[in-house]
Parts: C-alpha cells; sequence; structure tokens
C-alpha cells in the first residue's frame, strides 16, 4: 500500500499521461496518415512501437515501486578503516562514517535523502519523476526505463517526420490540424532532446561506475588532488565491462530486463580498484 501511495504524484501521473498521448499519436495517427495501420508495414510499425511502450511502461513502474535500498538497522562498519567515504578519500575517525541526520552508520557510497527522509544505498538522485529514489536496487530499472524511452522517442520522432514529408498539406484545410501537428512535432523533439541526453549521461556513469552525487563529489576530489600535487582516481572503476556488469549483471541477456538483479548483494560494500589483481 505504501509503495502504491508513490503514483499518487502529480509528476508520475504527468509520465503516464504523456507515455500514453505518444502512444496514442504514434499509432493511431502517425502510423495511419503514413501508411495505414491495415497494411502490413502500418500493422509490424504498430506492433513494434507497443512492444517499446509496453517495455517503458514495465520499467517505469519497477522505477516506482522498488526501494532504492535502505540502511539495515544492525549495520556497523568494519572495525579495520579501509580509508574510503564513498569516494576513496581518508576517513580515520568511525564518526564521520555516521549519518549526520540519521545518526547511524552509513556504508560507502550511501547518501542521506532529504526528500525521502533517510540514507539510500549507492544512491543517484531523488527522481521526482517517479516519486522516489535512484538507489541501489533500483538503478539498473532506471538506466533500462531511460534506454527504451529513448529508443521509442527516436522511433515516434522518425515516424512523425516520415508521416509530415509524405502528407499533401495543400488539401489540408483548416489551421487546428496544422497547429496539431506543429504541437506533436516540438514535443517528440524535445523529448526525445531530453531523453537521449538523460540516456547519454547514464551511460557515462555506468561505464565508470560511479553516480550521480559521486561526480559531482569527484570534481571537488579532483581539485583537491590537484591543488596537494596528487592526483586522483574514481576508487569503484574497475574497467568498463566489469562497471557493465556491476549494474547490469553478468549475463548480457538479461542486461536489459528491469528485474533481473540477481547479481546484487546487500549494497553495504563494494569491490575497490585497489582490491583487483
Amino acid at each position: 500500500m505504501m509503495k502504491g501511495k508513490r503514483f499518487l504524484s502529480l509528476p508520475v501521473f504527468s509520465v503516464l499521461l504523456l507515455m500514453g498521448f505518444v502512444y496514442c499519436i504514434t499509432v493511431f495517427v502517425f502510423i495511419e496518415d503514413w501508411i495505414g495501420l491495415q497494411s502490413s508495414p502500418g500493422t509490424l510499425n504498430a506492433f513494434v512501437f507497443s512492444i517499446l511502450a509496453s517495455l517503458c511502461l514495465f520499467s517505469f513502474f519497477i522505477c516506482v515501486l522498488t526501494d532504492p535500498g535502505h540502511v539495515p538497522s544492525s549495520y556497523i562498519p568494519d572495525v579495520e578503516d579501509r580509508g574510503i567515504s564513498g569516494l576513496g578519500t581518508a576517513q580515520n575517525s568511525t564518526e564521520q562514517k555516521k549519518c549526520d541526520k540519521c545518526f547511524a552508520y552509513k556504508p560507502p557510497r550511501t547518501h542521506h535523502c532529504r526528500v525521502c527522509r533517510r540514507c539510500v544505498l549507492r544512491m543517484d538522485h531523488h527522481c521526482s519523476w517517479i516519486n522516489n529514489c535512484v538507489g541501489y536496487r533500483n538503478y539498473k530499472a532506471f538506466f533500462v526505463l531511460a534506454l527504451y524511452a529513448t529508443i521509442a522517442s527516436i522511433y515516434s520522432t522518425v515516424i512523425f517526420i516520415s508521416c509530415v514529408l509524405q502528407k499533401d498539406w495543400e488539401l489540408v484545410r483548416g489551421t487546428p490540424l496544422k497547429i496539431f501537428y506543429v504541437i506533436c512535432g516540438v514535443t517528440l523533439f524535445t523529448l526525445t532532446g531530453s531523453l537521449s541526453t538523460l540516456s547519454g549521461w547514464h551511460v557515462y556513469l555506468v561505464l565508470r561506475n560511479k553516480t550521480t552525487i559521486e561526480y559531482y563529489e569527484g570534481k571537488r576530489a579532483k581539485w583537491l588532488a590537484r591543488k596537494s600535487g596528487q592526483s586522483y582516481r574514481h576508487p569503484f572503476n574497475l574497467g568498463a565491462y566489469k562497471n557493465i556488469t556491476m549494474i547490469l549483471g553478468p549475463n548480457m541477456l538479461t542486461w536489459l530486463w528491469p528485474t533481473a538483479i540477481s547479481h546484487l548483494k546487500n549494497g553495504l560494500d563494494f569491490p575497490m580498484l585497489r582490491d583487483s589483481p
């Protein structure tokens, strides 16, 4: 019940409304005007786009309903200090491992979310569009959602352009239809640009095994390292392929399935570069 209440949010409702709008205009307007839904190419395009839309919707539901990962109440850090606080900085006091808001011990890569009012394992960011944090257990679903949504929006945009180019606008009477196409075009191009940027950003993060928070903290760490004449390297970057498998899993066949997260452990500890042979 508590997870279901996450859908009672204006941003979440807006996303669902936008998904429905893009699906309807792509299938029932653009494909119909372009080649017709009753034709074989039209049926094929509608089928492929429906699959993409279904995968987007399923991934979105997983993002909303999946707990990103919480710190167990019994968690206590190892006595041996590993010298990390999420970004490989020196940490000699156990007090620095405590959250100053939860007043509890905080595992590596964990951050406190002011919206959720709790610490989240491997927190990337709080996303209002899913009314949930993006963290250890739902980051894969969020990443896959971004990829599917980008592919679907590009697909829809291509169909829109094909429809516009073949349409005989001289036979179109009345301004409302033209305004409708302009609005749809602006919406699709804006959506495609935004989603492509989002996907590209998270592909970059996955390849380097970083979170959004760690990226910005890393910029400061690099600046401090240069200032002291040292070099900085993200301690969790194990190489592109290992980084991908840490997020998406070891089986390539399940990389794009949002619920295939059996490879995830407890989220309290992560392999580091210095641990690699």
